[in-house]
């Protein structure tokens, strides 16, 4: 499995209880469409290898207690702390306004009057405010994600459309020209 087909469902954080289990801290906002996990892929020395589930359980609310079939010492020490992936074709399709951070990268942003934008190159979600880095005109422009601004979103034609406050776009546009 390639890591580029796949998406970080969490990491491996510790080890519970002394039966080789180990703790998996997911990073979704919906954990209850883990509840069976069947297998995982655990990031090793840059390969993504293929951990098989025997039993889980909740342990809080985003973290499940796994137990790995033929678990041993050496295996539970070779998980821990690492990243966990599944393949982005067990992700559920989202329709509507509702998308993926990986789906978007390379869409368009345009406003209510189909202005462009810019381009989305990333988004950053370790804030409290996630938002879209996007590239116009060789300018970094950075756009809050916030629900009640998308208007649409176009996968056949792959722009998201927005409406923005006034003057958001002009403000890295005109620092940029200062920087000059």
């Amino acid at each position: 499995m390639r890591k580029e087909d796949c998406y970080l469902l969490g990491k491996i954080t510790r080890r519970h209880g002394l039966a080789g289990n180990v703790i998996l801290k997911l990073d979704t906002d919906q954990p209850e469409l883990y509840n069976k996990l069947e297998s995982i892929f655990v990031e090793i020395n840059g390969l993504l290898v293929p951990f098989f589930i025997v039993k889980s359980a909740w342990s809080k609310n985003d973290a499940l207690n796994i137990a790995f079939k033929n678990s041993s010492e050496a295996l539970v020490d070779q998980s821990l702390g690492k990243d966990v992936y599944l393949p982005l074709a067990s992700l559920p399709k989202l329709t509507g306004k509702q998308f993926y951070y990986h789906e978007i990268i390379g869409f368009d942003i345009l406003d209510e009057n189909d202005k462009e934008c810019g381009v989305i190159r990333s988004v950053n979600d370790q804030t409290a405010q996630n938002y879209f880095v996007t590239n116009l005109d060789g300018k970094e422009v950075v756009i809050p994600i916030i629900k009640d601004w998308i208007l649409e979103v176009n996968r056949e034609e792959r722009f998201i459309k927005m409406q923005l406050p006034e003057g958001l776009i002009d403000v890295f546009l005109v620092s940029s020209k200062k920087d000059e």
